[in-house]
């Protein structure tokens, strides 16, 4: 899983060295093993043997090659008890294998273990020495070089840089590597790595499974930090992959590595401290993640919330590193938890590693229990070799990573199950048969079986085996230690959608809180907004803009504001669509109220004054001038105070057909009575004079049909608007945005403005014959009265059309009834007020003396 070390470049040269050496042939017809020996730490003989990689040791000793001289062995530091817990699990399984009798009967597992101190190039030299093997390297032999492997299968490779260079060289030759910590999901190409098997999930899925998790609890807005290895920059460029397709941003992505100087790691503090996320993923091997707990202790930082991958969220011994709690709440993914009955005390068993001759071993008896076997100058005490590790607590007795204790033991069971088939065991094994690594790992891809424990162990076509993890919660406990509690499982080969699975379980976050940590780059855009992007920031960064009038956005987060349906605008809070308010002029408010009554009063008015002239029809006044007329007027005026009537309302489609041609038709009959009197007027002036006999040519009949003439024309025009194309009602959306105008549509154009024109073209030959007409002698001279009249009655329309074009909604509505009743009023006060005054006030002139004149006169 975790990369221990960056490829340098003396590593490299050192591996190109070791490869001509060792493949290539010698200039002597002689077989010669070149270099120095390298002697396994630990072994065993047996009739098939396996190999072993771990790290005893985590650290060496840099050095500066000069490449003049033969460069000295590698000078590891820092012994590493978790690198002795692994190989005793694989002697455990061994040591289980060779008692079995039902799993390779009769057949002996061997083994030779090698410590790579966490280098690559070490890495590769001890592979090297399992299948090559070791002999004098001064000794010559006549025998081909060309030997059987060492070994059958190679357990270890705890990091997966190291993986992936052992792997490269032992692929060309099919040698089985068998990793329990190379997570690196680009160990799963087969064309590069044919030989690679490995008993832990793929961080393939590991980095889905965590943005996953980052994605659950609405964490938008977080930093990476990462091993500067292979493990790390692969694990988290498939995360960054995955959170980017659901929406997760990243701050910062850094990385280190724990060889790394103070002042770089100071640098990735700084960057954390001027960051405004508050999750930080980190992706890092546990020798890392102590490297910077280490350094963050320093400054207190217990703030951010940690998501961690399964290399450092389950190792108690970064925990308990974590005195200051800065990892405290932490979250993260962990090699589901297992127990393999008798592992414990065998690992705990030390003794049998005390009879190893090796140093190393030595060493780290006296690490274990504190004591030196030559006595030095100190109060250090005396190592017997008897001790026993009653009352000792640390890495060493720490059984938290048996899971991955529990993947070294499957590799080993594994190979053993693959060999037990090629040898074709039963009660017998043949030993008989040759063993070649290429039939072991094509075995090995074929097999599938059940631990002791139940576990199932089987590789997929890329050698992974299926990917299950259990989600862990840092929650620390009340004397200091963390406890590491599942709350959820996360399994891959289960649909996408129920992949991730968290228990009902209450978390313990940063700081010990109970409210799940906020971190993100902009809070959520609430219905009624939408987003928009901040400039040269990523897509997390936004700032919420209220969406415009007629639009709206009824989800968080909406990233576009829909317009709403022509019939609907949206509300004050822009999240909802409500229908507008249809407007048209209506009897029941105040203007409409206003017009009805005042059309009314007209009506009431005209009404009264027919009722005068049909009291008084027999006197002077009234037959002085066409009494017929004056009777038609008035009912004209009638129609014309009443054809207002049919402008207020809703809109319908025979009041809109209505309202216009009754207007036209009733102005038009009201106009043409109008000038048959200012005609009667002229023509009876005209007929005073000698010889005139005017008269007989427009008497009562002519005047019947000049106003039916005048009359029947305006019905011409609006039927034939009315059949070519009729008013209609029709609703406005655009005039306003928050309300739909219930108006009536010309339907032609052409037709209105005809009508209204026809109607004009008669008021104003109306207008110029009574102007001509106003000088004419008379006490009571009609003429007068009637230019009176028409002049009102163009001025109102005159001021009617710029008026009604420009008035919005119901408003234009109301300035045509204006217009109507203004010029009815005009009409009915100055033709007929003046007669009814006479009428009733000044009886005493309405004679026929005073009609003709013959009175004393007096001057309108």
């Amino acid at each position: 899983m975790t990369s221990t070390q960056r490829w340098p470049e003396q590593g490299w040269a050192l591996l190109q060295l070791l490869l001509v050496v060792s493949f290539s042939r010698a200039e002597e017809p002689v077989c010669r093993h070149r270099g120095d020996p390298e002697n396994p730490q630990l072994s065993k003989d047996g009739d098939i043997m396996l190999g072993g990689i771990f790290s005893f040791h985590s650290k060496w000793k840099d050095r500066e090659d000069t490449y003049m001289h033969k460069p000295l062995p590698l000078q590891s530091t820092s012994l590493n008890f978790r690198g002795f817990q692994l190989a005793q699990a694989m002697l455990f399984a061994v040591d289980e294998i060779n008692n079995n009798t039902d799993l390779l009967p009769g057949i002996s597992l061997g083994y030779k273990l090698y410590d790579s101190c966490g280098s690559i190039a070490r890495g590769v030299r001890v592979a090297l020495a399992l299948a090559n093997g070791n002999g004098d390297a001064s000794a010559l032999s006549e025998a081909p070089c060309t030997s059987p492997a060492q070994v059958q299968a190679i357990m270890g490779g705890t990091s997966s840089s190291t993986c992936m260079a052992i792997a490269t060289v032992m692929g060309p030759f099919h040698i089985p590597l068998i990793s329990h910590f190379a997570t690196c999901a680009c160990l799963s190409d087969k064309v590069k790595y044919p030989s690679f098997l490995r008993t832990i999930p793929s961080d393939y899925y590991q980095s889905r499974a965590l943005a996953q998790l980052v994605k659950h609890f609405g964490w938008t807005w977080v930093g990476a930090i990462r091993t500067n290895d292979d493990y790390g920059n692969n694990g988290i460029a498939t995360f960054i992959e995955i959170a980017q397709q659901l929406g997760i941003c990243l701050e910062y992505s850094v990385a280190f590595f724990r060889t790394d100087p103070p002042d770089k790691i100071q640098k990735i503090i700084n960057i954390i401290k001027a960051s405004t996320s508050k999750v930080i993923v980190a992706f890092l091997s546990h020798m890392d993640m102590d490297v910077l707990i280490h350094e963050l202790s320093y400054h207190n930082l217990t703030v951010y919330q940690w998501v961690g991958s399964e290399s450092w969220i389950f190792d108690s011994q970064t925990a308990a590193m974590d005195r200051h709690h800065i990892l405290d709440g932490a979250i993260g993914l962990s090699i589901p938890k297992a127990q393999v009955s008798g592992m414990r005390e065998f690992i705990l068993d030390v003794k049998s590693l005390n009879t190893s001759s090796n140093e190393i071993f030595t060493k780290f008896w006296e690490t274990l229990f504190s004591c030196k076997f030559k006595q030095t100058a100190g109060n250090q005490r005396k190592c017997t070799g008897n001790e026993d590790l009653t009352g000792v607590h640390n890495s060493f007795t720490d059984m938290s990573l048996m899971p991955i204790f529990n993947n070294v033991y499957k590799g080993v069971y594994a190979v053993a199950h693959a060999l037990h088939i090629i040898l074709g065991c039963n009660q017998t094994c043949n030993t008989n048969v040759q063993l070649d690594p290429f039939t072991i790992l094509q075995n090995l891809k074929k097999i599938q079986f059940k631990t002791k424990e139940g576990d199932e162990v089987y590789f997929n076509e890329n050698g992974d085996p299926a990917a299950k993890y259990e989600i862990i919660n840092w929650q620390p406990t009340e004397n200091g230690i963390v406890d590491f509690v599942t709350v959820g499982l996360y399994d891959a080969s289960l649909p996408a959608d129920k992949q991730l699975n968290l228990e009902n379980k209450s978390l313990i976050w940063a700081e010990n809180s109970y409210q799940v940590p906020l971190s993100v780059c902009s809070e959520k855009c609430p219905p009624g907004t939408r987003k928009v992007l901040q400039k040269g920031k990523p897509v997390c960064c936004y700032d919420c803009v209220r969406c415009a009038e007629g639009e709206f956005s009824n989800s968080t987060d909406s990233i576009t504001c829909v317009r709403c349906h022509p019939e609907f605008w949206s509300n004050e809070r822009r999240d909802a669509c409500v229908k507008k308010d249809p407007e048209f002029l209506s009897y029941k408010e105040i203007m409409g109220a206003l017009l009805t009554a005042a059309s009314l009063f007209g009506t009431c008015m005209t009404a009264a004054v027919a009722f005068i002239f049909f009291r008084y029809r027999k006197t002077p006044i009234v037959r002085a001038n066409n009494s017929e007329l004056s009777f038609l007027l008035l009912f004209s005026l009638t129609l014309c105070f009443l054809c207002s009537l049919t402008f207020i309302g809703q809109p319908s489609e025979w009041s809109c057909m209505l309202r216009h041609t009754a207007f036209g038709i009733t102005f038009v009959l009201c106009i043409s009575c109008v000038l048959g009197k200012t005609i009667v007027v002229l023509i009876a002036f005209r007929a005073t004079l000698p010889g005139s006999n005017v008269m007989k040519w427009f008497g009562p009949a002519q005047q019947r049909l000049s106003v039916l003439a005048f009359t029947l024309i305006q019905v011409i025009i609006c039927i034939l608007w009315l059949t070519i194309s009729p008013p209609f009602p029709f609703r406005n959306f655009k005039q306003f945005k928050d309300k739909i105008i219930l108006e009536c549509a010309l339907g032609s154009a052409v037709g209105f403005w005809a009508v209204l024109g026809y109607i004009g073209l008669l008021a104003m030959l109306c207008f110029i014959l009574a102007f001509l007409a106003r000088k004419l002698p008379d006490n009571f001279n009609e003429a007068k009265f009637i230019t009176f009249s028409m002049l009102i009655f163009c001025a109102v329309w005159i001021t009617f059309i710029p008026a009604y074009v420009s008035s919005p909604g119901k408003f234009s509505v109301a300035v045509e009834i204006f217009a109507i009743l203004a010029s009815s009023f005009g009409l009915l006060i100055c033709i007929f007020i003046p007669k009814c005054y006479i009428i009733l006030l000044k009886p005493e002139k309405n004679t026929k003396k005073n009609m003709m004149g013959k009175g004393a006169p007096k001057s309108f």
